[in-house]
């Protein structure tokens, strides 16, 4: 089956710059045995109460940063999108009894879009966006995954683009070493997921010293169990990337096969 990714998007400005990390997004792919059919991708920059899926024929790109270079403002990634996978998603929520809606209309913003142009530069593989619930509490998140996880046979790629640690408030924008608390928090965060231990990663910020921390607020990490929750089947979850900007802003990703 398809394999199941949770991506740290960082700073918009991986968009266009050279790194480490954009190369290794940028060999991603290639390590897959067959490339995807589809991507479905929960971005931690869409947050709605009731599961939206994207339901069009071609997206537009959201800016959804202020103060950056005009570069990035000229960036269109315009992937397609997939109207029958957007209707099956809705049908497997709603077999798992988890509500949903479909929006017609919202583009690809930095969650997804500046991971995805790296991964598909083409902007040639269907894409269907799915919004967060910050206000979940518990498993809720998993759940949602683990509903989609069928689509795996299908070589469709399930991605949550996030970062485990997101703190503006601590991060060091003029530079500066790595903090260790970060650092301490994504290994504790790697431990759990080797021993799928997916009911303490959900309760991370109560469970963990640095946890409310490094997630002040929750919505860039929960994408880490929505990828969780569609590999429950196999259970199999990898570190794949470490690394950090600006202090302390997660780059971490890991791979569930």
């Amino acid at each position: 089956m398809m394999p199941t990714f949770f991506l740290g998007h960082g700073s918009p400005m991986i968009a266009i710059e050279e790194s480490p990390y954009v190369e290794f997004l940028q060999r991603l792919v290639s390590s897959l045995e067959r490339r995807p059919k589809a991507v479905v991708l929960f971005s931690a920059h869409w947050e709605a109460v009731t599961q939206q899926i994207s339901r069009l024929e071609r997206y537009s790109t959201i800016y959804d940063f202020g103060g950056f270079p005009d570069a990035l403002y000229q960036i269109k990634y315009e992937a397609p999108g997939d109207i029958a996978l957007a209707d099956e998603i809705a049908d497997l929520l709603q077999q798992a009894g988890i509500s949903s809606i479909h929006n017609p209309t919202r583009g690809l913003d930095h969650g997804a879009w500046v991971p995805l142009r790296h991964l598909f530069p083409e902007a040639d593989i269907p894409v269907v966006a799915m919004s967060v619930n910050s206000r979940l509490t518990g498993d809720g998140h998993y759940l949602i995954g683990k509903a989609l996880a069928a689509l795996r046979a299908q070589d469709v790629l399930i991605i949550g683009s996030g970062g485990t640690v997101h703190n503006f408030s601590t991060m060091k924008f003029g530079g500066g070493p790595t903090d260790e608390w970060a650092v301490t928090f994504d290994e504790w965060v790697t431990r759990q997921i080797q021993d799928w231990n997916y009911e303490s990663l959900a309760n991370a910020r109560t469970e963990h010293p640095y946890g409310a921390y490094a997630a002040p607020t929750p919505e860039h990490y929960i994408p880490l169990l929505y990828a969780m929750g569609a590999a429950d089947e196999t259970r199999k979850g990898t570190r794949i990337y470490d690394g950090y900007q600006l202090g302390n802003l997660s780059l971490n990703c890991w791979k569930f096969d």
